[in-house]
């Protein structure tokens, strides 16, 4: 598939099916994530690959909006910014997620991007508790790491449409 097919094939799933996603696609993928481009190469994303069911629906529950597509889907990649390097990393974690949307699009598989950064946990108490310290929390994610967003992957649960 070339790179023009890859733009125009991706679409946001998610409804994922139960067969689970090869751990050698994971990695490729974020390998892909890590050629990104980055302010000054400042390469201020991480990654973090998560497979656990059960941390899994944990996580589709940082947001009572959203977030649910995390429930079905067979791996989550968490995507982090490392604030000591750049004050840009918002802008190059967002371009190193699309990075993986392509790359999971390339590989036959579909993905949802799912926002934590400047998201609250209830969507009527934007002042209350932050999904991003949720995450943080629950995944164990070290001070200076800032969870900006989890693209949820999988294989589809039925036929994508074609446009």
């Amino acid at each position: 598939m070339d790179f023009l097919e890859v733009v125009e094939k991706r679409k946001s799933v998610r409804k994922y099916s139960d067969r689970p996603v090869e751990k050698e696609l994971l990695d490729a993928i974020v390998k892909v994530a890590q050629t990104a481009p980055s302010s000054r190469n400042s390469k201020s994303s991480a990654f973090m690959i998560v497979e656990d069911k059960d941390t899994l629906e944990a996580l589709s529950q940082m947001r009572d909006y959203g977030a649910s597509p995390l429930k079905s889907a067979q791996a989550g990649i968490v995507v982090m910014g490392d604030t000591s390097k750049t004050d840009l990393w918002v802008d190059n974690c967002a371009i190193s997620a699309t990075f993986i949307q392509l790359a999971v699009t390339a590989m036959d598989l579909v993905s949802c991007w799912i926002h934590i950064n400047g998201r609250p946990c209830l969507k009527d108490q934007p002042d209350g508790k932050q999904a991003e310290d949720y995450v943080a929390g629950l995944l164990g994610i070290k001070e200076g790491l800032h969870p900006y967003c989890i693209i949820a992957i999988g294989y589809p649960e039925e036929e994508i449409p074609e446009k």
